[in-house]
């Protein structure tokens, strides 16, 4: 028996399965956090934001920081500050969109 994983090869090619195996988990999803925490802040920088589409992103990068914590590897801390960071731009831009619409 193998001591390589084996994978349904209909969704994948071989060479991007040995991508995805020789890359540490690790590295895939802090590529995938760095990603999301773009995607919020276009969100969030849209006129006007979008703050539905935002919040939900920046729900999905909380749950993963949470669940995962310090094993995403050596930039947990970067990302949970970045987190905050988010979490502040989305407050903001939601009390400026709220204050917009009572005007």
């Amino acid at each position: 028996m193998s001591d390589t994983p084996q994978t349904d090869n209909s969704l994948f090619d071989d060479e991007a399965i040995s991508a995805l195996l020789a890359t540490p988990v690790e590295q895939v999803l802090a590529n995938h956090v760095f990603h999301l925490m773009e995607l919020a802040a276009v969100h969030l920088s849209a006129t006007p934001p979008n703050l539905r589409q935002a919040q939900v992103v920046i729900d999905a990068v909380t749950g993963l920081l949470e669940k995962v914590g310090e094993r995403i590897g050596e930039h947990h801390q970067l990302f949970a500050a970045s987190l905050s960071q988010m979490q502040l731009a989305y407050v903001r831009a939601a009390t400026a969109h709220a204050q917009d619409s009572a005007n």
